[in-house]
């Protein structure tokens, strides 16, 4: 008798884990803290009065539209989607501007080294190498970086961008991911090396980790101008000058959006093989809407963002100008340094869709992604320096000479999108996880990704006979 009573109770004792385990889940969790913030605010409705000239703040009349489950991910693709636009929009002319200075301020450079009989090689070095990789780099990043860095920051000082961290929190956790890890993603639009150290705000060691392996698939600011560059001149060339814009800020958000799901579907495959685990819940509580300084947030974006990335390009340029010019002026035999590598990585890099000057600026531009399209373009030219660039056409010109189609262009734009993250944020990955193999793994997953995909497209579009 009493034999069967304990079975009776341990059956009875699994039904009732079964039923524990039942209710011990996301929407069960959910509707506790909903029901709490709901009592919250019948009590407080209960006790709080306005007066007639104070109005109740409209934060949760905003949130219902912009955390909405259905209008939710459509406004924030279409303010993504206008802060991109403006940016290209407005950045056209500032940089024309800038790029007429430097070449009219090069002429006189010029003048100066014959005025003092400067050897050809200290010319070449200083002017050519030196000054146009940086006059590069100021004209193309500058101006983007100068609208692009303060508007971020309006919505993030306006409060919208929590609203964002809450509306792909829902898909971060169906990853097996830290709903957190939409935040230190959002960082990564501006730099993926402060990102990185943005990840210590998720607690759970496991999910931190899946953060940090899978931050560098969201485009940072050295990877702007070349998705920007790339989607103009070959993705909306054949449309008016009003729809070029458009269709340039609709591939970029494309790029984006598919870094965005590269960034789930690894975090998903990591959480459930090297990194298996449980997703750690945590609630978001979303800050109330603010009227920003305005003023005060664009100079210091401006100060603090886009003139910092700006001074750890030019850094970089400059060294990185020089380091081309004398490896594509050095000769060993007939053939230049540069030349010598361009056909060692040649048939590799035609196997992904790319050519071997493409895939030597990536792995030479490994400090900084800033320098990637000055290396190119000064590669591409037989003396190794970079050229005066008029306009948009004569830029594009000097591609299509080189074999550039629609195809290039793109697998160009994937393979900056998703390759190894830069030399500063590695050196970030390994200060943050004090582990050689965690950073090899930051470095070897990306690179097999961009390499896979840029190989698989470029098969599938030459089988198709599209190109």
């Amino acid at each position: 008798m009493d034999t069967h009573a304990a079975v009776n109770r341990e059956k009875s004792f699994q039904e009732l884990v079964k039923y524990a385990e039942s209710l011990s889940n996301t929407q069960t969790r959910d509707r506790i803290v909903s029901h709490i913030f709901q009592t919250t605010k019948k009590i407080c409705n209960d006790v709080v009065s306005y007066n007639q000239k104070e109005k109740p703040n409209p934060t949760e009349k905003l949130d219902r539209i912009f955390t909405s489950k259905i209008w939710g991910f459509p406004i924030m693709l279409a303010m993504l989607a206008v802060v991109i636009y403006i940016t290209i929009a407005g950045a056209n002319i500032p940089s024309s501007m800038l790029a007429n200075f430097f070449g009219w301020l090069e002429g006189y450079l010029t003048l100066a080294f014959k005025a003092i009989n400067a050897p050809d090689w200290l010319y070449g070095i200083l002017v050519l190498g030196l000054y146009r990789g940086t006059a590069w780099v100021v004209s193309v990043m500058l101006p983007p970086m100068a609208i692009f860095f303060p508007i971020f920051s309006l919505l993030e000082n306006y409060g919208y961008l929590p609203r964002v961290a809450f509306n792909m929190d829902r898909l971060f956790k169906k990853a097996g991911a830290h709903g957190k890890q939409s935040l230190t993603m959002a960082m990564g639009f501006g730099c993926n090396a402060a990102a990185i150290m943005s990840t210590r705000i998720i607690e759970s060691p496991r999910e931190r980790m899946i953060a940090i392996l899978t931050n560098n698939f969201v485009p940072c600011n050295g990877r702007w101008p070349t998705l920007i560059l790339l989607s103009s001149l070959f993705m909306a060339a054949s449309f008016t000058d009003e729809l070029s814009t458009m269709v340039t800020a609709a591939v970029v958000v494309g790029m984006v959006l598919f870094g965005i799901v590269v960034t789930l579907s690894v975090s998903w495959i990591l959480s459930k093989t090297a990194l298996k685990g449980i997703p750690t819940h945590y609630t978001l509580e979303l800050p109330p809407y603010r009227n920003p300084k305005i003023w005060n947030t664009i100079v210091r974006a401006t100060l603090d963002k886009s003139f910092y990335v700006l001074k750890r390009a030019v850094t970089v340029a400059a060294p990185a100008g020089v380091l081309t010019w004398i490896l594509a002026n050095t000769y060993i035999g007939d053939t230049s340094i540069l030349l010598t590598i361009v056909h060692f990585l040649d048939p590799f890099a035609k196997s992904l869709g790319l050519d071997g000057f493409i895939l030597m600026a990536f792995i030479l531009g490994l400090p900084a992604n800033e320098i990637v399209l000055p290396i190119l373009l000064m590669g591409y030219l037989s003396t190794g320096a970079l050229t005066e660039i008029e306009d948009m056409s004569t830029l594009k010109q000097i591609f299509i000479d080189h074999g550039w189609t629609w195809l290039t262009a793109l697998n160009t734009m994937l393979f900056s999108l998703l390759h190894y993250p830069c030399g500063t944020t590695l050196i970030n990955i390994y200060k943050e996880t004090k582990s050689k193999k965690w950073t090899f793994a930051a470095f070897a997953i990306p690179t097999v990704l961009a390499i896979t995909i840029t190989f698989v497209i470029n098969q599938i579009v030459r089988l198709l006979g599209l190109i």
